[in-house]
């Protein structure tokens, strides 16, 4: 079911008569974690709508001030405005208040609001278009946006923008924090969502800049540089032993390979050329691993420095 389908299952549902509490309508509290509220005579519009998201598998704001719908999903035009979009008007004397439900029909200068808290009940409601301080819908992608989301994954990260993670067409928590940090970058409202202002904003953008301090660091308590520069003593010790005939005795594991070979090569007669060669081997052995710690240590700290990794 969507949210508006079982917003409507609601119809008819008020507040409890005299100082009587509406079970129904304090489950719509808990359900958007307000549990703490003890009477249905707080205003309930943004908990009925809320609870009525949550029911279809949809967060809502989780809170009980009908403004915050104003920052939620994507805007929409009046024009545009579909039955189950949100719409949100002012309530009252304080910038902060306002009202919100469910757009049922939108026809002239009227739009008919399915709510909650509506003469303390849900029903259909008549509101002045007029009054309209925004329509919502659930989603992260504005509909007259035509860019799509693997477009603008890609360009973010071409912009440099690594934390959007794999371009796969979902906005996930990196992507949406790849989107919140070029909105940030580029004074944008900070909303995790793609308009049109997000893709005119990355088609012009410039890369993004990286702090001189970052471009010529390194990452700080690398797991990859530490295994690295372990590696690499490692590395050294067993090359300088092993040139010198000298292995150390933690070997364990090197020894027994040793006695193997030399088994082996006892019976093809090849022992005292083995006995020669083998400190060169075991030295050969540590250079490569020297080099591939190098390696894997440069790499970590160009990935650090060109904004790739954190």
């Amino acid at each position: 079911m969507t949210p508006f389908d079982i917003a409507r299952s609601y119809i008819g549902t008020t507040e409890g008569p005299g100082p009587a509490d509406n079970p129904v309508i304090m489950e719509m509290y808990d359900s958007v974690g307000h549990d703490w509220v003890e009477h249905d005579s707080v205003a309930w519009c943004a908990a009925f709508v809320g609870h009525c998201l949550e029911r279809a598998g949809i967060r809502s704001t989780r809170k009980l001030t009908a403004r915050s719908y104003l920052e939620w999903g994507v805007p929409i035009e009046v024009v545009d405005a579909q039955q189950g979009d949100i719409g949100v008007i002012p309530r009252g004397s304080s910038s902060w208040q306002g009202h919100v439900f469910f757009i049922d029909r939108i026809e002239g200068q009227w739009v008919w609001g399915l709510g909650g808290n509506q003469n303390d009940a849900v029903n259909v409601k008549r509101y002045p278009v007029s009054k309209l301080l925004g329509i919502r819908r659930a989603g992260n992608v504005a509909p007259v946006v035509t860019m799509s989301v693997e477009a603008v994954q890609g360009r973010l990260k071409e912009l440099g923008y690594h934390e959007v993670g794999q371009i796969d067409g979902k906005i996930g928590p990196r992507t949406r924090a790849a989107i919140l940090a070029f909105r940030d970058d580029n004074s944008l409202p900070l909303l995790p969502i793609i308009d049109a202002a997000l893709t005119k904003a990355l088609e012009n953008a410039a890369p993004r800049e990286i702090a001189p301090v970052r471009a010529s660091g390194a990452p700080a308590e690398s797991r990859i540089v530490t295994a690295s520069n372990a590696q690499i003593g490692l590395g050294v010790i067993g090359a300088a032993g092993s040139i010198g005939s000298q292995v150390a005795p933690a070997l364990m594991e090197a020894e027994q390979a040793r006695d193997m070979a030399g088994r082996v090569f006892t019976l093809v007669g090849l022992e005292s050329w083995l006995s020669n060669a083998l400190p060169w081997i075991g030295a050969a052995v540590f250079v490569g691993v020297i080099i591939y710690a190098l390696r894997a240590k440069e790499a970590r700290i160009d990935d650090y420095r060109s904004g790739k990794t954190p």
